[in-house]
């Protein structure tokens, strides 16, 4: 008979929900670590988030996930139980709440215009018709909206609020993405109208967040005895019977260009990330614009293709990786051996480093966005380096002051377009090193969906086996959080094991009508 002290886990991806579920395999499941096994077919594990780099060839990292303590329930309880590397005594949960009582957001130049002058945001823009279509997008029910898109139900008008501007950039949403999720976070994230021109309810970790949740979490799973591989890409899942549910019974992969083998016994349990939102992503330099990069032929996107030819259960890839036009976006990473630009930056927001969140030039071709984080933001980082990070939502427009397509720029042309929108000297950028990143999948999590497009994170005709990703389908909360994945990772888990405990519920502000009425009644002034 199969136990826990005697099965094995393999977890195909080294992203932040494959280490999650490690970790409740052996927090709550009683599963030794040295059972549980993690291909990753990167160098390093995390996922998407990331965080490299150094101070002579420059920081780089993708991009960054929204943390609030209002929400993230799985998230902060798996967390309360790891302890933090630099403070000892304390979790990363205790470490980042005491982090972010000493640096409190307040933005004061959430957005700029392009005069250059920061735009009033108290109110939010709505006309009357806004209003009416805003709540009743609120109010329909999943089902009626379908596979629509946001633009289905919301007039041009609504595209140009100052609202718009704030929310789109906060959390990366598109015109044309899907209803059903701009609905889910209006619902989850009720509270953030009441403090969106401020960004009050962010909250950040003392460092960039692979520095601060990922290499915690992995050197504690490492003192667990888990098994973490990289260079491992995984080519294929054998089916112990095919004619009857799912179940796993060998994993085809290549560890460091060798062709390998991994057998599985009954019982053993497979996790499999399907689809990622940074495949085909890549960087680029001063001098050099990043490559277009495709579809990475042994990446996730391909494995969750080749297995859901076969099982409808295992959801539709193509609703989300198909058009790369409405998934995209482009990042840059700045470095700086001189604190010139950001002393001009603090003086022009009014915010210190750390304290301002996103700045949007919201007349920006682009819709660029930048952000001072609190410094040292990476683990490695000299006292006398600052570094920033900043992005686009339309990467395939001519710039403002520079005229070429955001996606085909240099570090050094990111630099000029962000300068001519603060209208400061490109002197001030002499130090710079700029590392652009172009990003094809970013949001494809985000595209409309039909019913059965997302698998469920266990389907129904498997055994032993589950999906931990951003697209799997669980009610009520949102993509392209850390909470998602976590979430996603605690419920497969004991789904999987039998593990008779509560998970944290997602918190049901949008139900408290004081909270609702107070929210609504800001956001829709």
């Amino acid at each position: 008979m199969t136990t826990t002290s005697t099965r094995k886990a393999f977890f195909v991806g080294g992203g932040i929900g494959s280490l999650a579920a490690a970790a409740f395999l052996i927090r709550d499941g009683g599963m030794p670590g040295s059972q549980i096994s993690i291909l990753e077919a990167g160098p390093v594990m995390g996922g998407s988030l990331d965080g490299a780099g150094d101070a002579d060839r420059g920081y780089s990292m993708r991009g960054g996930r929204m943390l609030t303590t209002d929400n993230y329930e799985c998230t902060w309880a798996l967390f309360k139980s790891i302890p933090s590397l630099a403070r000892p005594g304390l979790s990363v949960f205790e470490e980042t709440l005491e982090f972010n009582e000493e640096h409190v957001s307040n933005a004061m130049a959430r957005l700029v215009d392009s005069r250059r002058a920061r735009v009033p945001v108290a109110s939010m823009g709505f006309s009357m018709h806004d209003r009416v279509e805003l709540l009743k997008l609120a109010n329909a029910d999943e089902a009626s909206l379908g596979s629509s898109c946001i633009t289905d139900h919301l007039s041009p008008a609504f595209f140009e609020t100052e609202f718009w501007f704030m929310w789109v950039t906060t959390f990366a949403f598109q015109p044309w993405h899907s209803a059903v999720e701009f609905r889910r976070y209006l619902h989850r994230f009720m509270l953030e109208f009441s403090r969106i021109e401020t960004l009050a309810g962010v909250k950040r970790t003392v460092l960039n967040q692979y520095d601060s949740l990922v290499v915690p979490l992995q050197r504690w799973l490492e003192a667990q005895g888990v098994r973490l591989i990289n260079d491992c890409t995984v080519t294929g899942l054998e089916q112990r019977t095919p004619d009857g549910p799912f179940e796993a019974s060998a994993i085809q992969c290549t560890v460091k260009g060798e062709a390998q083998t991994l057998s599985l016994d009954d019982g053993d349990l497979t996790f499999l990330q399907n689809g990622s939102m940074t495949d085909a992503s890549s960087l680029g330099s001063m001098r050099a614009a990043p490559a277009k990069l495709k579809k990475a032929r042994n990446g996730s996107w391909t494995l969750w293709e080749t297995l859901a030819q076969e099982r409808p259960s295992f959801g539709n890839p193509a609703a989300f990786n198909s058009c790369v036009a409405q998934s995209d976006w482009a990042s840059f990473t700045v470095t700086l051996k001189d604190p010139a630009f950001f002393d001009l930056m603090q003086r022009f927001s009014g915010n210190e480093a750390g304290t301002g969140g996103l700045v949007t030039f919201k007349d920006s071709n682009w819709l660029m966005s930048i952000v001072l984080a609190h410094q040292p933001h990476f683990a490695n980082q000299p006292a006398d380096v600052q570094v920033f990070w900043g992005y686009g939502l339309f990467p395939d427009r001519i710039g403002n002051f520079v005229a070429k397509a955001m996606a085909d720029c240099t570090g050094a042309e990111l630099l000029q377009e962000l300068c001519g929108h603060l209208r400061f000297d490109l002197e001030t950028m002499d130090t710079a090193n700029c590392i652009p990143c172009r990003m094809p999948y970013i949001t494809s999590m985000f595209m409309p969906r039909a019913p059965g497009d997302r698998p469920l994170p266990v389907p129904p005709d498997t055994k032993n086996f589950a999906f931990i990703s951003q697209f799997v389908d669980i009610p009520l909360d949102t993509v392209f959080t850390v909470e998602f994945s976590v979430r996603v990772a605690q419920m497969v888990v004991y789904q999987l094991l039998d593990i008779v405990k509560p998970i944290p519920p997602v918190t049901p502000h949008d139900k408290s009508l004081h909270v609702q009425f107070n929210a609504l009644v800001k956001a829709l002034k």
